[in-house]
């Protein structure tokens, strides 16, 4: 195989560059300048490291695009540079790090709440139609509540707020059955044949990851931002969380 190929046999070779990792490094750069820009008085630090984030975005998007399926993004490149086709979750921490396309924002999306990925109590590591998939191995087919929570905020940022608010709902509905202390993960069993999340034999609970999970899930289906600059929210508010009130909010001049 060529560089840029495909890798679909046997294990790919280290070292793996794995997809969500390009995203961090793109949203770190770009929050980067952002301080240049602003306390650290650094023009030329902002100047160059969003040239950077630019140029990360446009490669990554070049090499790690899969055409097949719809279109989505391999989950890494090999050593040799050959893309790994395993369809998982790490797709919606690209979107929340901002570095997908947003022509390729759709596809990534209904991948995302199609059956392969979308359990009913939240997206599965992995996909069901993959050959590395089982619904109760720890990354190859669970469900992690904090893994959600970012697929959430990323579908959010993207537009996609009814998927956004789908998820939360999934997960807090999950989170009723741990007695509302949601765990570290879940099996990935589809929710119309458990109608109960099946719970992983080691998880931890409480998990900081997964305590965190719902205040994100509120926050985006909210549509919270710090530093909004005083724009209205974008609230998308499923209805089984019932009635929500905030208060000591700070808005731009205002205070609620």
């Amino acid at each position: 195989m060529g560089r840029g190929a495909v890798r679909r046999r046997g294990h790919p070779g280290a070292p793996i560059a794995t997809c969500e990792v390009q995203g961090y490094t793109y949203d770190a750069k770009r929050r980067t300048a952002d301080l240049a820009d602003g306390p650290l008085a650094d023009p030329a630090l902002a100047a160059r490291l969003r040239g950077e984030a630019q140029l990360l975005r446009e490669r990554f998007n070049r090499d790690f695009w899969i055409d097949e399926r719809g279109g989505y993004y391999a989950i890494g490149l090999d050593g040799d540079k050959h893309r790994i086709d395993s369809m998982t979750s790490n797709m919606g921490h690209l979107l929340w790090s901002g570095i997908v396309d947003d022509a390729s924002a759709g596809a990534i999306a209904s991948h995302l709440m199609d059956e392969p990925l979308y359990s009913g109590w939240g997206v599965r590591t992995m996909a069901s139609t993959e050959a590395g998939y089982n619904p109760v191995e720890y990354h190859n087919g669970t469900v992690w509540p904090h893994d959600n929570a970012l697929i959430a905020a990323g579908l959010s940022r993207y537009g996609h707020h009814r998927d956004a608010a789908r998820i939360a709902e999934a997960v807090v509905r999950a989170g009723g059955f741990f007695d509302y202390r949601l765990p570290e993960v879940f099996a990935g069993c589809d929710a119309e044949l458990t109608h109960a999340p099946v719970a992983y034999p080691t998880a931890s609970s409480p998990q900081a990851w997964a305590a965190g999970a719902p205040l994100l899930l509120l926050t985006t289906v909210l549509g919270l931002s710090p530093g909004a600059d005083g724009r209205d929210s974008d609230a998308d508010l499923p209805r089984p969380f019932g009635h929500i009130a905030l208060s000591g909010l700070s808005l731009a001049t205002s205070r609620s």
